[in-house]
């Protein structure tokens, strides 16, 4: 590491223009007061500022290759106070054509610092905005906020996230960085300052939605101008969507979207599974197999987003008595999981742009609201339900997909057109254990025989009017369970064991794994000796806040029994839904727990007592999120749950989990999925998260905001995206038949 400090005169002036409220602080470009700068793999080669192709005068700062270079600035005495500051401000421009990743640290007296990534685009210079105090697009309610950089009274503005915390009374530092740079990136900087006024957030999400629930910043080819775009687009669709029904009855399947071909399966009434020449099937019920290509989310109540307490974010809200009022609602999404922690506005009246957007496109028309009849009657009353299920229905069977998956209106599935699951929500007063994720919550602790009669009584209640239903392949056990925590740390990777141990013995999870620990080492001699730990008294690991051992090579037993326990408790998890559902429904199948994050002990329990494990994969391929190899050794069917591609170029503003650069990427990538999907003899089927783009606002249950939908907000189909399923989905029933028809032969 080369590390140069360096007195540099910089300026301590008082800026004018569009920012009013913006001191500047330091200017590479006319200096007039000193300042500490460090240099540490980073350097300033010309003496001089330079001037940019549009006329700007910045100073150019060399990042070299290695892993953290950085450029420091601080006070050569003492420490600033920034208190009267609400944002840092930058300006900046890459002075290649790429964009670059600069890293922000303001750093207090104390240690405590705020960091903020700034991606910075290729292009010209423009003011960065670093909010002082830790605050995200969340604080308005969102996942991801609206695209950046942004013109603002002339001024090309990037308004960035920070988080961490710092006394802006004993600021001690300022740090760019550049993580990881392959080769020497270059960064023009003219200024710092401070800006003390929030009225560029407040204009940042001015008006940012429009009356159709798009984002009002950007253009794309789908984007819905008038209620007459909405009826023509209807119009087309229905008579594409006629001619790839009509195609579709020219495929050999049987009723229920199997695959006819190759010596039939035998015929049991039901789905079931079977391994047939080495590769797992899922069976139809008239004995034909199936390959599950399903969607998520398909309902009509995924428009919904929070409009109190931010009303000048939209543009064209109805007003009370309009037809379109009956699209409001109130909800309380302040559930207290970590998934509602630091947003804004997430309860309160809700807007339903979706349903809105589907009333306009072809709903009987509202008769006006009276006292006797509130906005849910008339909504229910005008909200033409049955043309929107049958549209739906048609769409899916058209673009390919033969399956409804998790969280899809029940209605769909009554209809018998395409097979469906369901979801087992499990909620009552059982005892929980924090893994340290808790994204949805705390782990439900099985060893609580309040969580048996949760169970027993969610099983009765989901089955109830489906137990005799061939259309219904089966059951997910809930969803995206915190089993471990994010990382590959050993406190990441045990989250459960040692978060259980954390808790107190009326907790019958802790009992459990105190009864195994001494049931082993009989006292707390034998336990100190395995765990190399000192424990003078074994009533000592009965007390709240016990902090156990980290697993070592020294002392092996240590995760050994960490591993036995969280194999224990996942056994008991997944044995006790299993049960209640060969009680209540013996003819349905148990489809795993949708993994997000697992580990080894909660897939092998997941294997023992369920006909299919399932995932959520939000990577390229199924094979880079998980070991298959491993998998293997289960001799299970494998089922994705969920996996999804998204992009940043039709209105909402976070892509998902996944993102590929264009629209146009998204058809590949998807097809790319399913073949390497089908390579991989376990997996028996794909389900695609979701039928909906999120609201741009964001929705209610988490903020999430993202373009992952087969369909836009207003209920629009992305034509170039559905054609590229349906030709994949297409294709990979055809590989389906051509591998049942080779073993025959």
């Amino acid at each position: 590491m080369i590390r140069r400090t360096l007195p540099v005169v910089l300026t301590l002036l008082c800026s004018t223009g569009v920012l009013a409220e913006q001191q500047t602080l330091f200017s590479f470009v006319r200096p007039t007061s000193m300042v500490t700068v460090t240099t540490e793999d980073t350097g300033m080669p010309q003496y001089n500022a330079e001037q940019t192709a549009e006329g700007e005068v910045l100073r150019r700062v060399v990042f070299n290759p290695v892993a953290h270079p950085t450029l420091r600035l601080s006070p050569q005495t003492g420490v600033w106070d920034w208190s009267a500051g609400q944002f840092l401000t930058l300006r900046l421009q890459s002075a290649q054509d790429w964009a670059l990743t600069v890293d922000v640290t303001v750093t207090g007296s104390d240690g405590r610092s705020l960091v903020s990534r700034i991606d910075l685009p290729a292009g010209p210079a423009q003011t960065v905005m670093v909010p002082l105090k830790a605050s995200s697009p969340l604080s308005q309610g969102m996942r991801a906020g609206p695209p950046m950089p942004w013109s603002y009274d002339g001024q090309r503005l990037l308004l960035t996230s920070s988080s961490g915390e710092l006394d802006l009374k004993q600021v001690a530092s300022v740090s760019l960085s550049i993580p990881q740079p392959k080769v020497a990136q270059n960064l023009l900087v003219e200024k710092l300052g401070l800006e003390s006024d929030d009225r560029v957030v407040r204009a940042a999400y001015s008006e940012l939605i429009d009356a159709y629930g798009q984002s009002t910043r950007s253009r794309w080819p789908e984007k819905i101008a008038s209620d007459e775009q909405l009826k023509a687009a209807d119009v087309r669709e229905q008579q594409q969507l006629k001619r790839w029904l009509g195609e579709r009855e020219q495929q050999s399947l049987d009723l229920y979207g199997g695959v006819i071909a190759g010596p039939a399966f035998e015929a049991q009434g039901f789905f079931r599974t079977e391994k047939r020449d080495g590769r797992w099937y899922l069976v139809t019920p008239l004995g034909h197999a199936f390959y599950s290509l399903g969607v998520n989310a398909v309902a009509a109540d995924g428009g919904r987003t929070y409009v109190a307490g931010r009303e000048t974010m939209f543009k064209g809200l109805p007003a009370q008595g309009e037809a379109l009022s009956a699209f409001y609602g109130e909800g309380n999404n302040d559930d207290g999981n970590a998934s509602s922690q630091g947003r804004g506005f997430k309860q309160g009246r809700w807007f339903d742009f979706y349903a809105a957007n589907l009333q306009r496109t072809y709903a009987k028309p509202c008769t006006p609201v009276t006292e006797s009849q509130g906005p849910a009657d008339c909504a229910a009353a005008t909200l033409d339900a049955t043309r929107w299920q049958t549209h739906s229905l048609d769409r899916l069977l058209a673009w390919g997909f033969n399956t409804l998956g998790n969280w899809s209106d029940p209605a769909l599935g009554e209809a018998q057109r395409v097979p469906y699951t369901l979801p087992l929500s499990i909620v009552g007063d059982y005892a929980s254990i924090s893994t340290g994720m808790d994204w949805w919550g705390r782990m439900p602790d099985p060893f609580d025989p309040r969580f048996a009669m949760a169970t027993e009584r969610a099983v009765a209640i989901a089955t109830r009017d489906h137990r005799d239903d061939p259309w219904l392949i089966g059951y997910f056990a809930d969803n995206e369970l915190a089993w471990a925590a994010p990382g590959d740390d050993p406190k990441a990777r045990y989250g459960l064991a040692f978060g259980t141990l954390r808790l107190t013995t009326d907790v019958p999870a802790k009992r459990a794994f105190l009864k195994q620990l001494r049931d082993k080492y009989r006292n707390q001699e034998g336990l100190s000796k395995a765990w190399g730990i000192e424990l003078k008294a074994w009533e000592l690991m009965e007390d709240p806040g016990f902090e156990a051992p980290l697993p070592n090579a020294e002392h092996s037993e240590i995760e050994r029994d960490y591993q036995y326990f969280q194999q224990v408790f996942a056994q008991t998890y997944f044995k006790t839904i299993s049960d209640a559902l060969k009680w209540h429904a013996p003819n349905h199948l148990l489809l795993g727990g949708r993994y997000a994050i697992s580990t080894p002990e909660a897939v092998e329990a997941c294997a023992e007592f369920c006909d299919v494990i399932s995932f959520n994969f939000y990577t390229l391929k199924p094979q880079d999120g998980y070991d298959f190899a491993r998998l293997a050794e289960l001799d299970k069917p494998v089922l994705v749950s969920e996996f999804q591609f998204g992009s940043r170029d039709r209105g909402p503003f976070w892509p998902g989990p996944l993102e590929v650069a264009r629209e146009e990427d998204r058809g590949p990538a998807y097809g790319n999925f399913l073949k390497a999907a089908l390579a991989q003899p376990m997996i028996v089927g794909a389900h695609w998260f979701q039928y909906l783009d999120q609201p741009a606002s964001g929705r209610l249950l988490d903020g999430e905001n993202g373009h992952l939908g087969l369909v836009a907000i207003t209920d629009v189909a992305y034509p170039g995206f559905v054609e590229a399923v349906r030709k994949s989905n297409r294709e990979t029933l055809e590989e389906v038949r051509r591998m049942l028809e080779s073993k025959t032969r």
